[in-house]
């Protein structure tokens, strides 16, 4: 029975290759390590005493230094133990429980199909790469060397230029005998029922190629050149070959530049060379590349995803998070904790490197160098770290209901981490820097003892507190319990509280109409979120997006949104959109007019966002101006703040929504919609 390589490849990830091989050998405790994957024992395939057998999880591979045997999990049952291949693939697929394909003609048509789309994926790479060394792409290699691109590093990621034209990439292929079906299904063209002719989706842009764990093309990112192109980059839409949130861009070769030096010995545990570094996009990932660190991936324009992060830890037991250091970077930083925290195991976590506030790894790198970049990957910080600066950051604890509602806080973020252990060590380790955090502060009783521990100081091991004073304790105890109690409940309350008007009408636009998702894309998945909770729900709705692209309906998307935990928030949402009569927003809204109404809110938001981070700069400013007494710089400061004040007091006036006449809806004003 012939078996395909999707298949073989998914049971092999499910499995790690040191279950297979534990059963046959004893690991020696010396040179294992478990936390990273590496293996070490005496070989089962021939007579030795010193352990020279090795094997990777991360790599699904064992090679003997002794012997020379190598191969995968299959290999070692079949060399082994003499299993036919079928019987080995079978005893993988019930370790992976995963059922045996049956044999299906259908199945094996389907994988020459694949192997077909991906030889076309090939021609039109091949296309792009021409294109660009033509008279037409003479603008996108200007772009290129302005960005500080090599020609050994364009050819390396074998960019390209997609010509401004609606058919020339079409006409190639069908030069070439490919037929319409499989032009359309590789996503090359924008078709469908209400398109009279096909045209091809990458127009006037550069390309870069996106590649399987196998090397192979199977999809493209397109940056536009044209400034007043609706999207700045542009990706495939989901195919047979491409489903987004399944893939990192440059997978396969930073997997292999770190496995590397993991095995040079050039990486410590904690080295990020040994490591993967996940960035924001596919010019930082070239700019590294180039400026010579080559374990650097990223997610493909959007935030990363659960599957994104199972595949970093396929490849490293602690991966490297890089971020911007502004208020966006420190948003999508705590995003990624999140994240991460359910999915911990031991040996299992990430690292969080910020960049300078302003630059990306781009812009560090191409104007100075790599130095300072290794400097950010040295002093990324650990997923704890983050986590507890994270929820102390601007908060005053000088009261005891509030240093109780940061313990109770503390608890409640490190209770969702699946795995009994780690958060045990979480809730330790965040018990123990609340107690000297509050110590240290004075926030403690004198620091005579530790915060929230039960009784007085002692004296030579017994109790120094008189009666009197126990009683008193007690109480003042059980009234800290009381208010944290209540705290909790207050807190319990407001997170069922919707969020401001404006935010509410932009992700309940989407919710209600997810079409949009795929039409703004790219502008949709940056969008930031100030109501925490909303924040959470947006990252689930861009995850539900990835997975089942176009296939997305309201009604999954809501049933997906309620199985998470969502169906409060959205609920109070849906009342609040009512209660504003906002119809744009709901349902019964047409496409085009929820449409207009999502990008009029869309420029509220971005507006209001950028006058109150200008604001915040400017009271920055002033203050810093009035403690250096710089007296000339203060009227300024002042004018230009009361300014940017006047115009939010009037944006804040302004309805969130521009109402008008929904003529595609055959509404008139816009009534409350059900």
């Amino acid at each position: 029975m012939r078996f395909s390589p999707s298949f073989l490849d998914e049971i092999r990830d499910r499995v790690p290759i040191s279950d297979v091989i534990a059963k046959r050998v004893t690991w020696d405790r010396r040179k294992t390590n478990v936390s990273r994957g590496d293996y070490w024992a005496c070989c089962p395939f021939h007579g030795e005493k010193s352990p020279s057998f090795h094997c990777e999880d991360r790599k699904g591979r064992y090679h003997c230094f002794g012997c020379g045997v190598s191969g995968d999990h299959f290999r070692f049952l079949t060399d082994l133990e003499g299993l036919s291949f079928p019987e080995a693939v079978q005893q993988i697929a019930d370790m992976a429980g995963v059922a045996m394909p049956q044999p299906d003609p259908q199945a094996e048509r389907r994988e020459k199909e694949r192997t077909s789309l991906l030889d076309v994926m090939e021609l039109a790479t091949a296309f792009f790469e021409d294109q660009l060394q033509t008279a037409g792409g003479a603008k996108a290699r200007a772009y290129l060397r302005e960005r500080g691109l090599t020609g050994r590093t364009i050819e390396t990621f074998r960019l390209g230029f997609a010509p401004d034209s609606r058919n020339a990439l079409k006409e190639f292929l069908a030069g070439k005998g490919i037929g319409k079906e499989q032009i359309e299904a590789c996503g090359l063209v924008v078709h469908g029922p209400d398109v009279p002719v096909s045209y091809d989706r990458f127009r006037d842009r550069i390309m870069f190629p996106i590649l399987s764990s196998r090397e192979k093309v199977i999809a493209f990112g397109g940056r536009a050149m044209s400034p007043d192109a609706p999207a700045k980059y542009l990706n495939s839409n989901e195919t047979e070959l491409f489903h987004k949130g399944n893939v990192l861009y440059n997978f396969a070769r930073a997997r292999r530049a770190s496995q590397g030096a993991a095995r040079l010995g050039d990486a410590g545990p904690d080295d990020a060379a040994g490591t993967i570094i996940a960035v924001e996009g596919y010019m930082d990932v070239i700019a590294l590349h180039q400026a010579g660190v080559e374990n650097a991936v990223a997610p493909l324009g959007t935030a990363l995803t659960e599957n994104q992060l199972d595949l970093l830890w396929k490849m490293t037991s602690q991966p490297v998070l890089c971020f911007d250091g502004d208020g966006a970077g420190i948003r999508a930083a705590n995003r990624g904790v999140d994240l991460a925290l359910p999915h911990l195991k031991p040996g299992r976590s990430v690292r969080f490197a910020m960049l300078p506030d302003g630059k990306d790894p781009d812009d560090l790198v191409r104007h100075e160098g790599r130095a300072p970049f290794d400097k950010v990957l040295a002093n990324a910080r650990s997923l704890a770290d983050m986590v507890w600066q994270r929820e102390i950051q601007g908060g005053s604890f000088d009261t005891p209901e509030k240093r109780a509602e940061l313990e109770a806080r503390l608890k409640q973020v490190t209770s969702v981490i699946a795995d009994e252990s780690v958060r045990r060590h979480y809730g330790q380790d965040m018990r123990d820097r609340l107690n000297a955090f509050l110590q240290s502060s004075g926030s403690g009783r004198g620091g005579e003892r530790r915060p929230f521990e039960r009784g007085g100081g002692r004296v030579g091991g017994k109790r120094s507190m008189q009666p009197a004073d126990a009683l008193k304790g007690a109480i003042v105890e059980a009234g800290t319990a009381a208010s944290s109690k209540l705290n909790q409940l207050l807190k319990a309350d407001r997170s069922t509280r919707p969020p401001e008007l404006r935010e509410s009408v932009l992700a309940f636009t989407i919710v209600n109409h997810p079409q949009l998702l795929f039409d703004e894309y790219d502008e949709i998945s940056t969008i930031e979120f100030d109501h925490r909770d909303l924040q959470r729900c947006w990252a689930a709705v861009l995850n539900a997006a990835a997975a089942q692209g176009p296939r997305l309906t309201r009604e999954g998307l809501i049933e997906q949104l309620d199985g998470e935990g969502f169906g409060a928030l959205l609920a109070a949402i849906d009342q609040q959109i009512r209660y504003a009569r906002l119809w744009t927003a709901t349902t019964a809204a047409a496409p085009e007019d929820a449409r207009e109404g999502y990008l009029q809110a869309l420029a509220l938001h971005q507006r209001s966002k950028a006058l109150h981070w200008q604001r915040r700069e400017l009271e920055r400013e002033l203050a810093h101006a009035t403690e250096e007494g710089d007296l000339e710089a203060v009227p300024q400061l002042l004018r230009t703040l009361q300014e940017v004040q006047l115009e939010v007091t009037r944006l804040e006036n302004q309805e969130a929504i521009i109402e008008g006449f929904g003529v595609l809806s055959g509404r008139v004003k816009g009534p409350a919609a059900r």
